[in-house]
C-alpha cells in the first residue's frame, strides 16, 4: 500500500503519528494509498522550519521572487499531463476538467509575477517643513492555507503564490481525500528556485486544522470548504489574534427570463449544474424560469439534455461529462438528499440514483437528477448538495424570481440569462451576492479580479486572490522621516501638526 507523508523543509517526509486516511480511488470504491495524519508535533516541526527560512526569502527582492513563480508556471505547463493525471485518480474528475482545476490555479501564479507592482507603498514629499511620509508593504511571516478537496491543485495556488510572492512561507494543509497533487505543486516550487522551508504541505485532519489556529507563530489563516467549518474556523482563528479569511457553501442561483436564448441557457445549466459531477462551490444548482411558458421551454430541452448525459471514469477518454463523486459518504448524502425532495414533493423528472457503470459496480457514481416545481421549504433548496443535482424554482416574475438568491442564507454566486440590458443592470445592482454572472452561468473572475462571497458564504473582509490577497498576506507600516537642515531649534514637546 503506497503511503502519503509530508513535505516539510524542501524534502519528503514519512509521518510519524502512526494515524492515516485512506485514499480511494473513487471510481472503483478501492483504497489505493494511505495518507499520514500529522501530530500537533509534526505540525510544530513545519511551522519552526518556514519561521526559521522566511525572513532570507522576504529580504530577496520582489522581482527575484517573482521569477521563481515564472519557472514555476512553466513547470506547470510541463508536467500538465501528469498533474490531471494525478488529480484525477484520486477526485473523480475528467482529463479536461483536472487540466482546467491547474490552469486556474496557474493563471494566479502568473497575476503574482506582477508582485513588484503589487507590493509597491504610497509617498509624500514635504508633508511638513523637511518631512516625507511613506508607506511601505510587508510580508506577515509564517502563513497558513486549509483547502478542500474539490479543487485540489487551484485552491492551494489561489492561498500559496500570492502568500509566498509577497514574502511570506506558508504551511499547507490540504484536504486528506486526494493529497498527491498539493505535494507535486511543492516540488515543482522547490525546483523553480523557491527555498526550502517557504512552501510545507502537512497533511492531516482536525487536529492539524486547531494546530494550524492555535500556533501562535502563524499569522494568517485561509480557508475554503463548508460554513460550518468556515465558521469554526474564522472565530478560533480570529480569537487567537491571526487575521483570517473564510469561504464556506453556496447554492448558486441561475435566473432565466422570458427573452432568454433558451438554448444558450440550457447549454449553460449543463455544464454549470453537472461539470465536475457539482462538486464546486461555483456549481449552478438552482434554475429559477420566469414564467410558467419559460418553465415548461426550460424543462422540455433541459430533461433530454440531462438524460445524455455520459458518465465514467476518467480513463473512459475526454468526452466524458463527469465521473464519480469523491467518496463513498458523499454518495450516500447526494442519494440521501435526492430522497429526501421526491418526499417533500419535489418532481423528479431525471432520475440518475440507480446508475450504474459496468465494470465500475462499486464506485461512487450517481447519475444526473433534474428536480421540478421545487421549493423554497425543501431541503433539496436550502441545503447544498454539492452532487449533480439540478432544481428548478419556478417564478412568477421577476421580483419573485431575484427574492429567491437574496433571501437565500448562502451568497457566493448568482447569474442572469437574459437579452435585457436593464433587467440585467437591475439584477447585478441590487443582488446581495458576492459573484454575479450576466449570461455568464459560473462566475469565477480571472485572477486579476477577487473571488468571494457574501453572507454565510464568505467570513472575513478580504477576497481570495487578485489584488485583495496581497492586502492579506502583507501588513502595512508608515514611515514619516524628517531630516533637519540647520541648527537644531531644540526639543517639540507639541504633537506634530500641519503649519
Amino acid at each position: 500500500m503506497k503511503k502519503i507523508g509530508h513535505f516539510i523543509g524542501g524534502k519528503h517526509v514519512e509521518g510519524t503519528s502512526g494515524r492515516f486516511a485512506d485514499v480511494y480511488n473513487p471510481a472503483t470504491g478501492e483504497v489505493q494509498a494511505q495518507v499520514a495524519l500529522a501530530t500537533r508535533a509534526e505540525m510544530r516541526a513545519a511551522v519552526e522550519n518556514a519561521a526559521a527560512a522566511q525572513p532570507a526569502w522576504a529580504a530577496q527582492n520582489p522581482q527575484k521572487r517573482a521569477r521563481v513563480l515564472m519557472k514555476f508556471v512553466d513547470l506547470l505547463h510541463r508536467d500538465m499531463d501528469k498533474l490531471a493525471e494525478a488529480l484525477s485518480r484520486e477526485h473523480g474528475k475528467t482529463i479536461p476538467d483536472a487540466k482546467g482545476d491547474v490552469i486556474r490555479g496557474l493563471e494566479v501564479a502568473e497575476f503574482c509575477i506582477g508582485v513588484p507592482h503589487l507590493m509597491k507603498g504610497e509617498f509624500t514629499e514635504g508633508a511638513g517643513p523637511g518631512i516625507d511620509m511613506y508607506s511601505m508593504r510587508q510580508p506577515l511571516g509564517v502563513v497558513a492555507g486549509i483547502t478542500p478537496f474539490n479543487f485540489p491543485a487551484m485552491i492551494p495556488m489561489w492561498k500559496f503564490c500570492p502568500a509566498i510572492a509577497a514574502g511570506n512561507a506558508f504551511i499547507l494543509k490540504p484536504s486528506e481525500r486526494d493529497p498527491s497533487v498539493p505535494l507535486m505543486l511543492a516540488e515543482l516550487m522547490l525546483e523553480a528556485g523557491l527555498p526550502a522551508g517557504i512552501l510545507n504541505v502537512v497533511n492531516g485532519d482536525k487536529d492539524s486544522v486547531d494546530a494550524i489556529l492555535d500556533d501562535e507563530t502563524i499569522q494568517a489563516v485561509g480557508f475554503v470548504g463548508s460554513t460550518a467549518i468556515a465558521q469554526y474556523v474564522y472565530s478560533r482563528g480570529c480569537a487567537a489574534g491571526k487575521r483570517v479569511q473564510c469561504f464556506g457553501g453556496a447554492k448558486n442561483h441561475m435566473i432565466i427570463m422570458p427573452d432568454a436564448d433558451m438554448d444558450q441557457a440550457v447549454d449553460a445549466l449543463i455544464g454549470a449544474g453537472y461539470g465536475a459531477a457539482g462538486e464546486r462551490c461555483m456549481a449552478i444548482s438552482v434554475a429559477v424560469p420566469v414564467g410558467e411558458d419559460t418553465a415548461n421551454r426550460l424543462i422540455e430541452k433541459l430533461a433530454p439534455r440531462v438524460e445524455a448525459l455520459k458518465i465514467g471514469p476518467y480513463t473512459a477518454g475526454n468526452d466524458v461529462d463527469f465521473g464519480p463523486l469523491v467518496t463513498k459518504d458523499a454518495y450516500i448524502r447526494v442519494k440521501g438528499l435526492v430522497d429526501k425532495g421526491v418526499e417533500q414533493g419535489a418532481k423528479l423528472v431525471v432520475d440518475g440514483r440507480n446508475f450504474k457503470m459496468q465494470g465500475y459496480e462499486n464506485g461512487y457514481f450517481i447519475g444526473g437528477c433534474l428536480f421540478d416545481n421545487v421549493t423554497k421549504e425543501m431541503d433539496i433548496y436550502k441545503t447544498e448538495i454539492f452532487g449533480p443535482v439540478l432544481s428548478v424554482v419556478r417564478a412568477k416574475t421577476y421580483e419573485e424570481a431575484i427574492d429567491l438568491p437574496m433571501s437565500h442564507e448562502y451568497g457566493n454566486g448568482a447569474a442572469i440569462f437574459t437579452r435585457d440590458g436593464d433587467a440585467a443592470r437591475d439584477f447585478s445592482t441590487r443582488i446581495n451576492i458576492g459573484m454575479v454572472g450576466i449570461n455568464v452561468p459560473i462566475p469565477v473572475p480571472l485572477a486579476y479580479h477577487t473571488f468571494g462571497g457574501w453572507k454565510k458564504s464568505g467570513f472575513g473582509d478580504l477576497n481570495q486572490h487578485g489584488p485583495d490577497a496581497f492586502k492579506f498576506y502583507t501588513r502595512t507600516k508608515t514611515v514619516t522621516s524628517r531630516w533637519p537642515s540647520g541648527i537644531k531649534n531644540g526639543a517639540e514637546f507639541v504633537i506634530p501638526t500641519m503649519r
